[in-house]
């Protein structure tokens, strides 16, 4: 029986392991670290073929991020799941010379290096073009491909800052704050992904060539926020930190109940409002000039977050939640890790699933989203061992002769 602090991954369904509506796409993902290979992972979940190459004798560098388990990243296994996995050595003229032979043969390219590297490696989008038309180039970056920050190192928390997300996230007497886990690279993940799709549907549906992405994670992020950009322009308002409130909309809080567990409330509409009041014992507050409509309500936001606090603190969570639920007012429990494995509506939409992990074992696994009717994807593998597939790929698909395939690995190209 799994230890009641674990998942207990014998109880979870099996993973699935359906048609990917992206089957046939092939892409040759050459990026490292967290935003540019974590799009290809999602192309990858939807029956993509990824190829995910890494620097010989080194890997990527996320293989030694985060919580080390039995030696492995689980990071690592989560970002490279269902991608086979190659040595490839760039930054050498036969591993640059491989590209080019293997380019021929895929839709898409992934790639993450600093402005001007591809192009001194003789690798830049008008050489791969020119080898495949129709070839697909994603470039993630940190400010992208143009511009006098172009060369600079970015990452996602720097993205965060420069893009003015920071600035409005945290408490008012606190500094700028930062996600707990790579917000900006998940979203410019998210972008390159989408953009890939949009790029492939216009390729072969509008009969057109292919094309290359400039990806920034800064402006990623930055749309995030950038109706906050029209205050700064129509009202001469630039937004500062609010805590968890919402500048747009009271009220938007997180509030302690009497058991010492959370819950999260958001009066997205005035009639879900006053049906917090009635909950509350408190329908006089409808009429309160101070909370008569949103804009009253923001007006007077702290005395709204004391009234409700004073009034969810008197309550455990469990009846806090049943009342709200009961006159359709919108909150939610604040759940950690633990309670998310826990849930009746999670195991009830299966997302998590087992999976047979040849290095950790029975491992759960989240299962594809969003889920698709008919080409739901799978997941068929998490990260595994660096150069696990060389020579399945290079000597059977690429064709390359056993001698071809010593000289390359005597010299370090793979």
């Amino acid at each position: 029986m799994a230890d009641q602090h674990t998942v207990d991954v014998s109880a979870l369904p099996p993973v699935e392991q359906g048609r990917g509506a992206l089957e046939g796409l092939r892409v040759l993902d050459l990026a490292t670290m967290m935003a540019a290979p974590w799009a290809a992972t999602y192309l990858a979940d939807y029956g993509a073929d990824v190829v995910k190459a890494e620097l010989p004798g080194t890997g990527d560098p996320v293989r030694k991020w985060g919580t080390q388990y039995k030696g492995v990243s689980l990071a690592w296994k989560t970002l490279a799941r269902n991608k086979r996995l190659i040595t490839l050595a760039m930054n050498k003229p036969e591993g640059q010379e491989l590209v080019r032979r293997l380019v021929k043969d895929f839709d898409v390219l992934i790639e993450n290096f600093r402005p001007g590297v591809m192009e001194r490696w003789g690798l830049g989008p008008d050489v791969l073009q020119e080898i495949n038309p129709k070839l697909i180039i994603l470039r993630t970056s940190g400010y992208g491909q143009t511009g006098p920050f172009a060369e600079r190192p970015g990452f996602g928390t720097l993205a965060e800052g420069f893009s003015g997300l920071a600035y409005i996230t945290g408490a008012d007497d606190r500094p700028p704050s930062i996600a707990g886990y790579p917000l900006a690279d998940g979203v410019a993940a998210l972008t390159g992904a989408m953009a890939v799709l949009a790029a492939v549907y216009w390729r072969d549906v509008n009969g057109g060539k292919g094309q290359v992405i400039d990806n920034a994670i800064t402006e990623a992020t930055y749309r995030l926020i950038d109706y906050t950009m029209l205050d700064w322009e129509k009202r001469g308002v630039i937004r500062k930190r609010s805590g968890n409130r919402l500048a747009d909309l009271a009220p938007r809080n997180t509030y302690q109940c009497s058991d010492g567990h959370w819950i999260s409330i958001s009066g997205g509409t005035q009639a879900i409002v006053e049906r917090m009041f009635r909950v509350m014992d408190r329908p006089e507050l409808i009429t309160d000039p101070r909370f008569l409509d949103n804009e009253t309500r923001l007006q007077n936001v702290a005395d709204l977050d004391e009234v409700i606090a004073e009034w969810v603190g008197r309550h455990p969570q469990e009846e806090v939640l049943r009342r709200f639920e009961e006159a359709r007012v919108a909150a939610a429990a604040v759940h950690d890790i633990s309670q998310v494995a826990e849930h009746p509506h999670f195991k009830a939409r299966e997302l998590l699933q087992r999976i047979d992990d040849p290095e950790l074992g029975p491992t759960s696994v989240t299962h594809v989203h969003p889920r698709l009717s008919e080409t739901p994807g799978g997941v068929s593998r998490l990260g595994g061992v660096m150069g696990q597939d060389n020579e399945s790929f290079y000597l059977d698909e690429v064709g390359l002769s056993e001698e071809e395939y010593r000289k390359l690995k005597d010299v370090g190209a793979i």
